[in-house]
């Protein structure tokens, strides 16, 4: 069984990137186990709370997800042709402290999907990810990129994917990924 968990990088109730994390996880393929989490509780980085109060508990439960895992997808909103800066908070969270960093990042496979209402999907997110995640030494998969343009005729009324061709993408998406971290976890 190979574990893939999935983290939103959004926090809103209704965002297509926890729609779309949610449909990978209702629609995981056999021999999968798709957890998921999201970046709700975890505070805006300080390294005066950490020093004084230590790492949050959000964080440190996020980590142990993380580090349970074969690969982590991150599904990752476009904001002002960036990451969201709460994702890219938990992040920095997460490296703390430094220590912490070969644990919860080096070597373990990460991927990036992502869904917005522009024309483009995710891909300057996405890109923008890139030097974060090397510099972390995390092995990004490259085999795929999921960006789905157009996001809100995608999902219906209640936040479900609904479109065919988006979930035979993101389906192909998460299949792939998993063979590739189930194939490198055995090594």
């Amino acid at each position: 069984m190979v574990k893939i968990l999935g983290i939103s990088g959004s926090l809103r109730k209704a965002s297509f990137n926890t729609g779309l994390m949610q449909a990978a996880a209702v629609d995981a393929p056999d021999g999968v186990e798709f957890e998921t989490a999201t970046l709700h509780g975890i505070p805006l980085y300080d390294g005066d709370v950490e020093a004084k109060d230590g790492i949050p508990e959000a964080v440190t439960g996020l980590k142990q997800k993380i580090m349970a895992a074969d690969g982590v997808i991150l599904f990752t909103p476009e904001y002002n042709n960036s990451m969201p800066g709460v994702f890219k908070n938990a992040i920095d969270w997460l490296s703390r402290p430094s220590a912490d960093i070969a644990k919860v990042f080096r070597g373990r496979h990460f991927a990036l999907a992502g869904t917005s209402p522009g024309n483009f999907g995710t891909i300057l997110s996405q890109n923008a990810w890139l030097p974060v995640m090397r510099t972390l030494g995390a092995e990004l998969w490259s085999g795929k990129r999921l960006m789905l343009p157009r996001a809100e005729t995608l999902f219906d009324e209640n936040g479900t994917l609904s479109d065919a061709e988006a979930g035979a993408r993101l389906r192909a998406f998460v299949k792939a990924f998993a063979d590739f971290a189930g194939a490198e976890s055995s090594r």
